[in-house]
């Protein structure tokens, strides 16, 4: 088997690793076998060395939807040795249609995509069910990010990027997928925070009475700020309470995600203590007096 996959990684061009921020040989110490159960010290993902026993309850469908045949390939090889199944698409339209087809757990989305970029597929597979989309992207605009996260991507990731940042951010996006809401949230039923309605156990908002579409994880985080209005969050709190990474990366997801909270339910909906982080609401009317 290790014969067999370093052949398969050796076949891949150069680039395609380097593009994601790590070279081949590093590519080949990641996927060596063990000899004994191991998990990764920061994701929790289990080695190849008891993936072959795990798999069959473990698997997980990918689409990976890029059109650089070298990165998509791999993307694939990288998400295929922590036990996904993974398909590959190479275009915008054929990426819409095997999503429709396959019904991914989770699909990685390049932004830059012919026949139809990578914002126009996000809407179209959200249109149909809500999916979790990480996307890949070689610009670092902050507007592509934010008309990125509007659409209803989960995150985002510039390259290039490492392997290990790649599969922490895929297996924290599908943690987040597995929580329901539980008894908690069923027993504390609708938070109001001024013309807001938040319904934790059906997971719908309104504003002033009317239905506001939120993304998933639009909701996780409104929802998280709004359940300790007089708590302030900072960045790095949000990231791991809402999106399950430990790490301190993505701070500018937590700021785009809360301007679009704020164009879709107003900008007094999260308030920015400066120098700290965040908290849902108006401060309280000691902050006010001062």
């Amino acid at each position: 088997m290790l014969r067999w996959l370093s052949s398969a990684l050796d076949s891949l061009p150069g680039k395609a690793f380097r593009s994601l921020g790590f070279g081949v040989a590093a590519a080949l110490n990641l996927h060596r076998i063990s000899t004994g159960p191991a998990r990764h010290p920061q994701t929790g993902s289990l080695s190849s060395g008891d993936m072959s026993a795990a798999a069959p309850a473990l698997a997980r469908s990918i689409l990976v939807v890029e059109d650089e045949a070298s990165i998509a390939q791999a993307v694939a090889t990288r998400l295929r040795s922590e036990g996904f199944v993974v398909t590959i698409a190479p275009d915008g339209p054929s990426g819409v249609e095997r999503c429709r087809t396959l019904q991914p757990d989770l699909v990685v989305l390049d932004l830059m995509l012919p026949g139809m970029d990578g914002l126009d597929v996000c809407r179209e597979i959200q249109r149909d069910r809500p999916v979790p989309v990480l996307m890949l992207t070689a610009r670092d605009s902050e507007t592509d990010l934010v008309v990125g996260l509007a659409v209803g991507a989960d995150d985002y990731l510039t390259k290039p990027f490492s392997s290990r940042e790649l599969v922490a951010r895929v297996h924290a996006l599908l943690r987040r997928v597995e929580r329901r809401p539980g008894r908690d949230a069923e027993r504390a039923g609708a938070v109001v925070m001024g013309a807001v309605t938040i319904d934790l156990a059906s997971r719908r908002v309104q504003h002033a009475g009317d239905a506001v579409h939120l993304t998933p994880t639009e909701f996780d985080l409104l929802a998280h700020l709004a359940q300790a209005p007089a708590r302030v969050f900072t960045r790095e709190q949000l990231l791991a309470d809402v999106w399950g990474y430990h790490d301190g990366a993505g701070a500018r997801t937590v700021d785009s995600h809360v301007r679009a909270l704020r164009r879709k339910l107003g900008n007094d909906i999260v308030r920015t203590v400066h120098g700290v982080g965040y908290a849902a609401g108006d401060p309280p009317d000691e902050d006010v007096a001062s």
